[in-house]
């Protein structure tokens, strides 16, 4: 396939740009820069932009988001308007173009931020109550609703809502944990939490199986979660603990509460995560700290 994507250079958008092109597909990158493949074709584009003219392709992946550095919820920061403007404004513009451009299919990254009871206890299925206490999850569900509008015969609609996604992204050393671990390795205090998670390499594998799937389906629009499990920040330094043979204290456990989301949709796809055993190796596969080695020496 020809496939569109946003946010290729961004930290889950690595994932997904890698994976596609590991099955054949060609690229064009939509952003500000180009990506660091010399293969890949590159679109310019940007969320302000509301006069789109896209190349024609079989498919759009979209993943970008425009926020504060470093956080998606809160990533508003002081301007909530500019924020809810360039991400629902600026996508409704995007799939628009996309659909005047020929494109058969639509993948959008939404969220588990849109569920109601993101941070309740309880388990988060695709039919469960909708509602968003933050503007990161209001501005995914208005592009879900945005993309379900647009969507027909000719223009299929699929929304992933994706759960916290860990793992170094393609081309970079840095990731969503470098930082705790490094806090932790040196000692320093580390606060409490529990999320859900999903491996950046496993959502990319959603992606591409539903863009497959979805070309053969009569469904014009559908939603699938994509998540893998449940962890608490002293589980995860407790395996960086014991392969790197630091004696820190652990933290406390997180006191909660947060949703589980139901991956069953995708199961019945084919789809199977890689849970703790992929989530330890990412933790060996990441080089010692600096402390472990000034101390081994």
């Amino acid at each position: 396939m020809d496939i569109l994507i946003t946010g290729a250079t961004g930290q889950l958008g690595r994932f997904i740009a890698s994976r596609l092109r590991q099955d054949g597909h060609q690229i064009s990158c939509l952003g500000r820069t180009p990506s660091d493949i010399p293969e890949d074709k590159f679109v310019k584009w940007d969320l302000d932009d509301r006069k789109i003219t896209l190349p024609a392709a079989d498919a759009l992946i979209h993943c970008a988001l425009s926020h504060v550095p470093g956080k998606y919820r809160d990533g508003e920061g002081d301007d909530p308007h500019g924020f809810i403007d360039r991400n629902v404004e600026g996508t409704q513009a995007l799939f628009q173009a996309a659909k005047a451009a020929g494109a058969a299919q639509c993948v959008f990254l939404s969220s588990r931020a849109v569920y109601a009871g993101a941070s309740e206890w309880g388990v988060l299925t695709e039919d469960s109550p909708v509602d968003p206490d933050s503007f990161y999850g209001k501005v995914k569900y208005a592009g879900e609703l945005a993309l379900e509008v647009l969507s027909d015969a000719n223009f299929k609609g699929t929304v992933i809502r994706a759960t916290g996604v860990y793992g170094c992204p393609p081309g970079l050393e840095t990731h969503k944990w470098t930082k705790v671990l490094d806090d932790f390795a040196k000692g320093d205090a580390v606060i409490p939490r529990v999320g859900t998670e999903v491996h950046g390499e496993d959502l990319a594998i959603a992606v591409a199986l539903l863009l497959e799937e979805r070309a053969r389906s009569e469904a014009v629009f559908d939603v699938f979660n994509a998540s893998d499990m449940l962890l608490d920040l002293r589980d995860l330094l407790k395996i960086y603990q014991e392969t790197f043979g630091l004696e820190w204290h652990l933290p406390i456990r997180a006191p909660g509460p947060v949703g589980v989301m139901d991956i069953a949709k995708l199961v019945r796809l084919g789809w199977s995560p890689g849970g703790k055993a992929k989530l330890e190796r990412f933790i060996q596969s990441l080089p010692a700290p600096a402390e472990t080695e000034v101390s081994a020496g």
